[in-house]
């Protein structure tokens, strides 16, 4: 079924050059180094100019089936990202809830609920403030208000993409030690919280898998120190755990001084770095933390890449991933003042202007 009316011109189809273009720079980058921000930004124009050239062939097959189909297709997800902005603010205060219920009331677990209520009230406030307002003081925080949203979701969204991106890692069976990292033990130890069996289960199911099909026994540095309150450093606590199921003494090492992911690294890599042999490493953590932990690994000179995979409750994934992209979004400020000052400028513009 053909027709005329979806014809175009065939020179649209050099935007192919596009896409091609941006993934080929992505996946040069990529291969190099999996835990740069821009990367994240040539993956989306690669995906979006790819969804706008794949969009473009379809209407020049002139298949009128085939046009409508991608059409309904593409009505769908616009309207369910609609519906997700409309509906997010109680997204976030219906996890939010679930947090506090199940969950310590610190600020870390009560983000959602946070970001819920501010979602909800926002509109609600501006539009009962805007009587009582100059137009100029409108216009100014309108535009303001509207900059600083989109570039906290720009940012987001881009975060989003290479944490996603970074999940597909799929580190080779040849590794000579593998990392566990920590997590706070329970009500103070010996006892271990499901976040961290989950974690120390999925490296001693990595070191099993790479042993069946290598027959190469990795070393596991299991990396925590003692917490206030713990009874016992968690790096001692894991270990003691995995022997418990099964694995050799010889071939696990606690370390027991870090008090977060950077000394994690650090310590475990002057832990490596002081025996013989080959040093080819990993990390395991979960999913939601792995982007975040490959960086800090960077930064201390280590170079592991991380497996997810340790369980993680759905409800906790929310506060998770926001605790995680604001722990990053805090490392650039240089950009952030940047962009707050030409966000002023432009606000302070718009007002102006709308006083002309």
């Amino acid at each position: 079924m053909h027709n005329n009316v979806y014809s175009i011109s065939p020179a649209v189809y050099w935007l192919w050059i596009i896409p091609v273009a941006c993934f080929a720079i992505f996946a040069l980058r990529y291969r190099h180094n999996k835990v740069k921000l821009v990367d994240g930004v040539w993956f989306n124009l690669f995906f979006f100019s790819f969804l706008i050239c794949l969009g473009f062939s379809i209407i020049g097959t002139q298949n009128a089936l085939l046009i409508n189909t991608a059409m309904y297709i593409a009505l769908a997800i616009i309207v369910i990202i609609i519906l997700t902005f409309m509906l997010q603010a109680f997204f976030f205060i219906w996890n939010g809830i679930i947090m506090w219920r199940r969950e310590s009331h610190t600020l870390a677990n009560t983000l959602t609920l946070i970001i819920g209520i501010v979602l909800l009230l926002e509109p609600i406030v501006i539009r009962l403030l805007q009587p009582f307002l100059p137009k100029v003081i409108n216009v100014f925080f309108t535009n303001l208000g509207d900059s600083v949203l989109f570039y906290i979701f720009v940012w987001a969204y881009n975060f989003l993409t290479v944490s996603l991106l970074y999940q597909f890692n799929r580190p080779k069976p040849d590794q000579d030690y593998i990392i566990v990292l920590g997590a706070g033990l329970m009500n103070g130890g010996p006892g271990y919280p499901p976040l961290l069996a989950a974690r120390i289960n999925r490296g001693l199911a990595f070191y099993q898998q790479q042993l069946a099909q290598t027959g190469k026994k990795a070393i596991l540095i299991f990396s925590g120190g003692q917490g206030p309150g713990e009874t016992t450093s968690e790096g001692q606590a894991m270990l003691q755990y995995a022997l418990q199921q099964g694995l050799p003494a010889e071939q696990g090492i606690a370390e027991t001084k870090s008090a977060n992911t950077y000394e994690n690294m650090r310590n475990s890599k002057e832990i490596i770095e002081q025996r013989p042999g080959t040093h080819n490493t990993i990390f395991v953590s979960n999913n939601y933390h792995t982007y975040r932990a490959a960086r800090m690994a960077r930064q201390v000179g280590l170079n592991a890449d991380g497996i997810g995979g340790a369980k993680t409750s759905l409800f906790f994934i929310p506060a998770a991933l926001i605790r995680e992209y604001v722990a990053i979004f805090l490392k650039y400020k240089k950009w952030h003042i940047f962009f707050f000052i030409l966000a002023l400028l432009s606000a302070s513009a718009a007002a102006y202007f709308s006083t002309r």
